[in-house]
């Protein structure tokens, strides 16, 4: 690795991590699961609360699926990624801290706002994950990548403990009481999300296209994408690699979004649950870091391996947990994974598109991870549907990392200059 790869560009852009992991971690893998659960559907039972949570998320990700391509290809055509990823970041942050303000019993009105705030958190990725290739150089990829995610994992578990803290002792705050930390906790998730965005904005270049956006922008918008479907068949790699990406990260957020839920239905008290995905962040720190390290040295797909091979042992594992323990020691173990998987996904990608097209490549990334988001949510609620046992849907996962690693192995990964 270059000592050069740090620098206030990088680093810059790696803080977007920190700032929109709060939203990742405190309100999609724990903060929202428990309220919709425990005060705004109380005296609902679990399989109900589980289908209401995957099919809203089904929804959002439906909705970042049809635009994440278009939203790509309107940024590259004029230069205007950054500016979209700023108006998307707003949506989400304001979306999340309007969840501080829903009443008890008002299910419908929190699933709107979290579908508002998923929708802006996935859409800014488009353009955030495009900005890769401009603060960085291709040998740094898979570094500069892994570093955001470790980042993110750093700040999220951070804000995640600070809300853990609210929640056991909410008079420390002057708060009276458990549903007013909630409320204090989704605020501060959207003001953190906004603050730490600043920094991309200021320091982060952008490449400019010399064709700028006209009045029929989005007709023309439509057009390239379709001739971007053609492009993306001419990149084999692409196209394999996409195909591959589908089926293991599918998988992998999955296990990301049941696991709160997956814990409540075994049992798990919620401290416990939340302790355990805050040992997941802190363990996922240091560990993405040294899959940064060492991906530049033996390259991205061995790690990615690696981690699904982790994904697939910790599934048939989770089939027969029973006590609170087992879940703390598979939290540490997908968390020494989990950023990884995805950090070094993000640098191979990054790696295998034409630099030219930053936002349209991304857009495909980006609509190929919410199509993977859509079958994972989808799974959730048709099994919560058909069966009372959450078991059920860690079977279905493995044979997603199988397929997903068999199709990796088919893509060629591109040289780089040492």
């Amino acid at each position: 690795m270059n000592i050069k790869a740090l620098n206030r560009k990088t680093i810059a852009w790696a803080f977007y991590d920190w700032a929109n992991s709060a939203f990742a971690l405190s309100v999609l893998a724990v903060l929202f699961p428990l309220v919709l659960g425990n005060y705004w559907s109380e005296n609902v039972d679990g399989a109900t609360v589980t289908a209401r949570l995957g099919w809203i998320t089904f929804t959002a990700s439906v909705i970042v699926c049809i635009t994440a391509p278009l939203f790509g290809t309107i940024a590259d055509t004029g230069g205007y990624r950054k500016r979209f990823l700023f108006v998307l970041a707003l949506l989400g942050a304001t979306s999340t801290a309007a969840l501080g303000f829903i009443g008890a019993g008002q299910w419908p009105v929190a699933l709107f706002a979290y579908m508002l705030a998923s929708v802006g958190y996935y859409s800014s990725v488009v353009f955030y994950d495009s900005l890769l290739i401009d603060v960085t150089e291709p040998r740094n990829y898979s570094f500069v990548s892994t570093l955001g995610f470790s980042l993110g994992y750093l700040g999220g578990a951070i804000l995640l403990a600070l809300h853990l803290w609210m929640l056991k002792s909410p008079a420390t705050f002057g708060l009276e009481n458990t549903a007013e930390a909630f409320s204090a906790a989704f605020i501060s998730v959207g003001a953190w999300w906004l603050i730490f965005l600043v920094p991309l904005l200021f320091l982060v270049p952008e490449r400019h296209s010399p064709i700028e956006v006209t009045s029929g922008a989005i007709r023309a918008a439509y057009a390239e994408l379709r001739a971007t479907f053609r492009e993306v068949s001419k990149y084999r790699n692409v196209a394999v690699f996409l195909a591959a990406y589908w089926l293991y990260i599918g998988g992998v957020f999955t296990v990301i979004f049941m696991a709160v839920n997956y814990g409540q239905r075994l049992g798990f008290a919620d401290e416990d649950l939340v302790l355990a995905l805050l040992i997941t962040n802190f363990a996922g720190f240091p560990a993405t870091l040294l899959y940064g390290l060492a991906a530049h040295r033996f390259g991205p797909k061995k790690g990615i391996y690696f981690a699904l091979l982790v994904y697939i042992g910790a599934c048939a594992w989770a089939l027969q947990m029973t006590n609170v323990r087992e879940f703390y020691i598979m939290a540490i173990i997908i968390g020494s994974v989990q950023g990884g998987v995805q950090g070094l996904s993000r640098s191979l990608y990054a790696a295998l598109i034409p630099p030219e097209q930053p936002g349209e490549f991304f857009g495909f990334y980006n609509m190929t991870t919410k199509l993977a988001h859509v079958l994972g949510p989808a799974m959730v609620a048709t099994a919560a549907m058909l069966t009372d046992e959450p078991r059920w849907i860690l079977l279905v996962l493995m044979p997603l990392f199988l397929a997903g690693a068999f199709m990796l192995a088919l893509v060629r990964e591109q040289p780089v200059s040492a």
